[in-house]
Order: C-alpha cells, then sequence, then structure tokens
C-alpha cells in the first residue's frame, strides 16, 4: 500500500492490489506529515520483517535440507529428537526469530495505534465537513439578509430623494408665501390710501355744497373703490385660504419626513447589527 500527499491537509491511502484508494483529511500539515512518516516508517518496518522472516525460513530450509542429506538412515530418530549439540546451536535462531516476532508484534501494536488515530481523524474530518457545511448555509443567509436590507436601504435612499424634492416644493411655496403676503400689505397700503381719500373726499362733499357734480363722481369713485375694496377682501380671503393650505401641506411633509427618517434609523441599525454579525462569523471561521 502507498500513502501520497495531495494537498497541505489532505493525502491518498492507495492499496494496488484490492484497488482501493481513500482520502484522509488532517486538522493540520504537521499531522499529515506525522501520519506520512509513521506510515513509511511502518510500511519499511514491515517489508525489512518480511525479508527476514523469509531468510530465516530459506536459510532454516536450506540446514534442514543440508541436515537431512549428511544424516544416514540409521541415526534418522537422534536427528528427529536432536541432540544436544544441535539444540544449543538453534538457540541463537530461537532467539532471533523470538525477537523477530516481538518486533512484528510491536509493529502491528503501532499499526493498531495507527489506525486507531487513523479512525480519530476521519471522524474529526467529518466533523469538520459538518461544520462548514453549516458556516457556508449560515453566510449564505446572512448575505441574502444583508441583500434585503441593502435593497431597503435603496428604496429609502430614493423616498428620502422624493422627499428632498418635496421639501424643495416646499421652499417655492413659502417664496410664494411670502410673495403674497408682501402683495396683501400692498394691497391693504392701498386700501387705507383709497379709505383716506374717501374720508377726504367726505370732507370737502361737506364743506362745499357747491360742488355736487364733483361729489356725484367722487360717489362713483368711492363705489367703484368700495367694489375693488371687496375684490380685494375676496382676493384676500383667497389668499389666506391658500396660505392655510400651504401651511397644513407643510406640516404634513414634515410629519412625513420625520417618520420615513425613524424608519431610515431603524434600518440602519438592523444593517450595523447585520454586519457585526458577519464580522463575527468571520472571527469565528
Amino acid at each position: 500500500m502507498n500513502f501520497t500527499k495531495t494537498s497541505q491537509k489532505f493525502g491518498q491511502w492507495a492499496d494496488s492490489r484490492a484497488n482501493t484508494v481513500c482520502v484522509l483529511g488532517f486538522a493540520s500539515e504537521q499531522q499529515l506529515s506525522k501520519f506520512a512518516e509513521k506510515f513509511q516508517e511502518v510500511k519499511e518496518a514491515a517489508k525489512l520483517a518480511r525479508e527476514k522472516s523469509q531468510e530465516k525460513m530459506e536459510t532454516s530450509s536450506d540446514q534442514s535440507q543440508e541436515s537431512g542429506r549428511e544424516t544416514p538412515s540409521g541415526n534418522q530418530a537422534s536427528s528427529i529428537n536432536g541432540t544436544d549439540d544441535e539444540k544449543i546451536s538453534h538457540v541463537p535462531e530461537n532467539t532471533a526469530l523470538m525477537s523477530e516476532n516481538d518486533r512484528l508484534k510491536s509493529v502491528a501494536e503501532q499499526s493498531k495505534k495507527l489506525e486507531t488515530e487513523l479512525q480519530a481523524l476521519k471522524d474529526s474530518n467529518a466533523r469538520l465537513t459538518d461544520t462548514l457545511q453549516e458556516a457556508n448555509s449560515n453566510a449564505e443567509s446572512w448575505k441574502s439578509k444583508v441583500t434585503q436590507s441593502q435593497d431597503e436601504n435603496n428604496q429609502l435612499r430614493t423616498k428620502i430623494s422624493e422627499l428632498e424634492d418635496q421639501c424643495k416644493e416646499v421652499n417655492l411655496e413659502r417664496e410664494r408665501n411670502a410673495q403674497l403676503t408682501l402683495r396683501i400689505q400692498e394691497l391693504e397700503a392701498d386700501l387705507q390710501e383709497k379709505e383716506q381719500e374717501l374720508e377726504d373726499l367726505r370732507k370737502q362733499a361737506e364743506t362745499i355744497p357747491q360742488l355736487m357734480t364733483k361729489c356725484e363722481s367722487i360717489t362713483a369713485k368711492l363705489q367703484a373703490a368700495e367694489t375693488a375694496n371687496r375684490d380685494l377682501s375676496e382676493k384676500m380671503t383667497l389668499l389666506q385660504s391658500e396660505i392655510d393650505d400651504s401651511q397644513q401641506k407643510q406640516k404634513n411633509i414634515k410629519s412625513e419626513l420625520k417618520k420615513f427618517m425613524d424608519v431610515l434609523d431603524r434600518k440602519i441599525d438592523e444593517l450595523h447589527e447585520v454586519r457585526q454579525g458577519i464580522s463575527k462569523l468571520g472571527v469565528d471561521n
């Protein structure tokens, strides 16, 4: 079997005889390197142990064949049981085999430990995968919320622009109202002058009876002035009603603007909370 590093935190465990490939994930590059080193060490140790075992088996088989050829048929029983010298000669070989068996046992135990560590790494990899998927889903949810907040902010900006345009219209209405107020003041001044003229004419009519014809013309002027006065009064009434309507519109626009500013403040606070959540999510990741 072979183990190959495919990236900084992943490797492939390939078994060409079983035609199988396992992909292993690790928490860090150091763990991956440590596992690869242990894998190669165990592989080399197993290969060395296998070679030594084969050599021992070949040596023992060769020795048994040679002893079989050299031992006469009359001494087969003694060869089977073995003499004291042969037993003494086989002691080092048995000791080597026992040490080799101990080494193979240690290699097997180390292999089991590696399998345990491998299973733990697989579990850790599965947990990391679940955590990553959950983080991705949370990020998508935050992105959708941020997009929604941005759309709402854009709508609010559009509404604010409209309100600003309405405020400009209100300013224009104020200017018109100021002009109308000045016009009313001028008309009132003209009315006072006309009234003063009427008063002067009345005094002249009382003091000079011989100017009756002139008084008649003055009376006609007075009637015309009174008619004009009534017209001016009606105009003043209309202008006053227009001023009242304009003031009412200004009050409505101010209240509506205040409502939209409150909504905008709330949306800005929500957007700030969303940004803090995204920042916290980035730090956690």
